[in-house]
């Protein structure tokens, strides 16, 4: 007994612990106070344009002026002036298609919440597994990315996806655009078997099963009265009003063409293409048909096919959009989603223009999760979510994040990566570099 009495209590000191070491994020910043006016810098405003010698102005949260800074007149005279002469200022960048403050260690499964039981889970909700204190956060918002859309995991109708601002003290304060999209993974013709050099390819038996159970819940969602209570089906409404975003991950060119043909079918009024990767590609004409946006796959990535073009991935979104499909980019493991300015700097080198670039992080990505009218762009009117940089946010060797606002707010730049650089900078004796 006094031995089993010992293990708990060692058990509960070293959760302590480690709690105490994860409980050491920044506080969120509060509300803004004072207007400001950052002046001096070049201005890239996510819509194209490029504004030299730029003020940008905001006030309780929200731009209020954008322009040369020669134009700007005295009403902002009371405007407390940061000068940021030779810096970038860019719109915050969004983050699509993550499980960003769902997953802390992927290694550790009682650190991963972003997976239901379940085939079928409408009515399964992202935002309230969203942990606004995990350590992966400020790593990642230090370079520039200050919104980002949580996604549920697990089944074929995953749930529903919500946009969080990546600095609050909890889900409800994160919470940007709440429940703006229902997930759905489109059955596998083909199932894998075994694992490494080993694994096989081999049809699914049960993919007309699947599709038959994903067509019976979308027509009863169809004709559902809310009478009586169904949480499941309730959850679907807005798929069919145009207030839900369908979001379809689909693996291969016929996938593609049925998950999006069925759901049409089914009434849905707006759709994207998640995951769109070469498969995607090769019926680009489809989608530009049928107006359906993509985010992009993961493009630090192998080729799909070992025939397949070496450079593939890196060209997909310059290929998008040259087909004139509205294109964002994602990064595919939470741990590593600050390198989100990176794979959109590598599109420079693969046919995108650095403004074109810089929309598949900002604009396109807020004109997909519609929240155009508020976020993605530094234009008047806006909510004041703002970067500024030492240099080119896209390029490693220049992001160099000073100042940050989400809302008009000041977020910290301090992180765990910092942190330790700082510390361990000192105990080898080696000069600290900003």
């Amino acid at each position: 007994m006094k031995t089993i009495l010992k293990n708990i209590t060692i058990t509960i000191l070293f959760v302590s612990v480690a709690f105490a070491g994860f409980a050491q994020v920044p506080a969120p910043a509060p509300a803004q106070e004072e207007a400001i006016v950052l002046t001096g810098a070049t201005a890239h405003l996510g819509t194209g344009e490029v504004i030299e010698n730029a003020a940008i102005a905001f006030d309780k949260g929200k731009l209020t002026f954008v322009g040369k800074a020669s134009d700007l007149g005295s009403d902002f005279s009371a405007y407390k002036t940061i000068d940021v002469a030779g810096k970038e200022v860019y719109p915050g960048l969004i983050l699509m298609a993550s499980q960003i403050g769902l997953v802390e260690i992927e290694g550790v499964k009682a650190t991963m919440d972003n997976n239901e039981t379940g085939e079928l889970n409408p009515s399964v909700r992202s935002c309230v597994s969203y942990n606004t204190d995990s350590e992966v956060i400020p790593v990642v918002r230090s370079n520039g990315v200050l919104l980002t859309q949580v996604i549920p995991q697990g089944g074929m109708l995953c749930g529903l996806s919500s946009v969080m601002n990546m600095d609050a003290w909890n889900y409800e304060d994160a919470l940007y655009s709440a429940d703006e999209g229902m997930w759905l993974s489109w059955p596998s013709y083909y199932r894998r078997r075994g694992y490494g050099g080993n694994a096989t390819m081999e049809e699914n038996k049960n993919y007309a099963e699947s599709v038959e159970k994903l067509k019976s819940i979308f027509q009863e969602a169809k004709v559902y009265t809310r009478s009586p209570v169904n949480s499941k089906l309730a959850a679907m409404q807005g798929l069919f009003d145009g207030s839900t975003i369908l979001y379809i991950q689909a693996g291969y060119v016929k996938s593609v063409i049925e998950s999006i043909t069925f759901a049409k079918k089914m009434g849905v009024k707006k759709i994207v293409l998640a995951d769109a990767d070469e498969d995607a590609l090769m019926v680009k004409d489809f989608l530009k048909e049928n107006d359906i946006p993509v985010i992009c796959a993961h493009i630090h990535r192998l080729p799909k096919r070992k025939d397949s073009y070496t450079k593939a991935p890196y060209e997909m979104a310059a290929r998008f959009t040259e087909a004139g499909i509205l294109a964002a980019l994602t990064y595919e493991t939470e741990a590593y989603s600050m390198n989100l300015p990176f794979v959109a700097g590598q599109g420079v080198a693969y046919g995108l223009s650095k403004e074109e670039a810089l929309k598949t992080v900002t604009l396109n990505a807020a004109k997909i999760l519609g929240i155009d009218d508020k976020a993605g762009s530094l234009e008047v009117g806006k909510d004041a979510h703002i970067v500024v940089s030492d240099g080119d946010l896209l390029d490693m060797r220049t992001n160099k994040v000073r100042l940050a606002y989400i809302n008009g707010r000041e977020i910290s730049q301090d992180n765990r990566h910092k942190r330790l650089y700082n510390k361990f900078a000192t105990k080898y004796g080696q000069e600290i570099v900003e």
